[in-house]
């Protein structure tokens, strides 16, 4: 579309156009923040209910639209599973970002679409995470301390200097930008990464459930 909008003398129509099409890949509630997400220079992702979307394979991925309540058409869960999967081209960009994810330990022990899927998707965290600009750390259930009981959240930091977070539960969903909100779960973030187990200790966590597979 990038050479039909030149060729054309489009006078960049086609380019938004297509930049239009790749966010209808994604709810309407997620589109902003998807859109900040490629474009972000580092991310801070905290996972309560599932495996974050960035991390996940494609079996886990499908696995989870099909769980959505209401039930999601054949048609909607391969829009979704194509706009999730899309989102990981992150990891292909030029300077890579940095990225930080924390996933609670009862994530993955939830067997979401059955028990060959799962250990796929462990897997695969323990190939993302040896990527040098990726850091995955564990949440164990056994600390007395949580710094984060409130719900999963991301920080965004962009190409600008700025820092946005990003908020969703039950399919609503809502971008911060405000300092006062933005430092409170910035706080939230470095608490819990200090109480979770460091990259090196949750590789060998997730190694040792893979085990008990």
């Amino acid at each position: 579309m990038d050479k039909a909008d030149r060729v054309l003398e489009a006078g960049g129509l086609l380019v938004a156009l297509k930049e239009e099409l790749a966010r209808s890949q994604y709810p309407a509630f997620f589109r902003d923040a998807a859109r900040l997400e490629a474009g972000a220079v580092a991310l801070s992702v905290y996972g309560v209910y599932a495996i974050p979307g960035l991390l996940q394979t494609a079996e886990y991925a499908r696995a989870v639209f099909q769980m959505r309540r209401p039930l999601l058409d054949d048609d909607a869960i391969e829009r979704g599973l194509s706009g999730r999967l899309a989102r990981q081209e992150i990891y292909e960009r030029h300077p890579a970002p940095l990225l930080s994810f924390i996933v609670d330990e009862e994530v993955l022990r939830r067997p979401i679409g059955g028990r060959a899927v799962l250990f796929g998707q462990l897997e695969q965290l323990l190939l993302i995470g040896q990527r040098r600009n990726v850091e995955v750390q564990v949440m164990p259930t056994d600390r007395e301390d949580h710094g984060a009981l409130g719900g999963p959240f991301t920080l965004i930091d962009t190409a600008q200097g700025q820092r946005i977070a990003y908020a969703e539960a039950q399919g609503d969903s809502r971008l911060y930008t405000g300092q006062a909100k933005v430092r409170q779960l910035e706080a939230r973030y470095g608490i819990i990464r200090s109480q979770a187990l460091t990259p090196r200790e949750s590789s060998e966590f997730v190694q040792k459930l893979m085990g008990e597979k």
